[in-house]
């Protein structure tokens, strides 16, 4: 199935480009970041892809969205991107939300919701905030399940691999005395899936 020979803004058109954007996601996740992908198209084609590399590039801001936007605007030679609608697996922090709407875009799809740094409704709505000059047409929860459980197997596998010491409690006569009766947190401890 080509997205590009779908008719704009339908729920098989919205899926088909989440799934390019689970693909992204998946690259994240292959080179240790936190697995989230986006696509931005105009006029039913892909014209730039991103996924999260913040750690690789050791940059805050290299954030899925961001790397698309970055990539869309080279392409189109123009800062800003009317006519272009963003798929990302989760929904975007207050930083690319505001970058979205600096950009210009016309819709922001997302797939699952980020109860952390959501600004999409799930902690903020900057894309509903009356003030600012711009407005992106936001639809959220597309291919949501799908897009959750990308990130919670990421999150499931690295507390196995970040955790060895979780056997360890389990069995108290096999840590060293020094250790014993220590309960150490690491400052990369997720419960929940976040953007960041």
């Amino acid at each position: 199935m080509q997205p590009a020979l779908m008719p704009d803004h339908s729920d098989a058109v919205d899926s088909a480009f989440m799934r390019l954007a689970l693909d992204q996601a998946h690259n994240a996740w292959l080179l240790g970041e936190v697995p989230v992908g986006a696509v931005i198209v105009r006029e039913g084609k892909v014209i730039a892809t991103g996924f999260n590399r913040p750690i690789g590039d050791s940059d805050p801001t290299a954030h899925a969205e961001i790397i698309a936007l970055r990539q869309a605007a080279s392409l189109l030679d123009n800062y800003r991107l009317p006519g272009c609608t963003l798929y990302v697996t989760l929904e975007p922090c207050a930083m690319c939300a505001m970058a979205l709407m600096h950009a210009r875009l016309d819709r922001v799809v997302f797939g699952a919701r980020d109860p952390k740094t959501g600004a999409a409704g799930s902690v903020v709505d900057l894309f509903s905030e009356k003030r600012l000059n711009h407005h992106c047409v936001v639809l959220g929860g597309v291919d949501a399940q799908a897009c959750s459980r990308l990130l919670q197997d990421f999150f499931r596998e690295r507390r196995r691999q970040t955790r060895p010491e979780e056997s360890a409690r389990a069995q108290p006569d096999a840590l060293p005395n020094s250790v014993k009766g220590i309960d150490v947190q690491h400052l990369d401890d997720v419960e929940e899936p976040s953007a960041d």
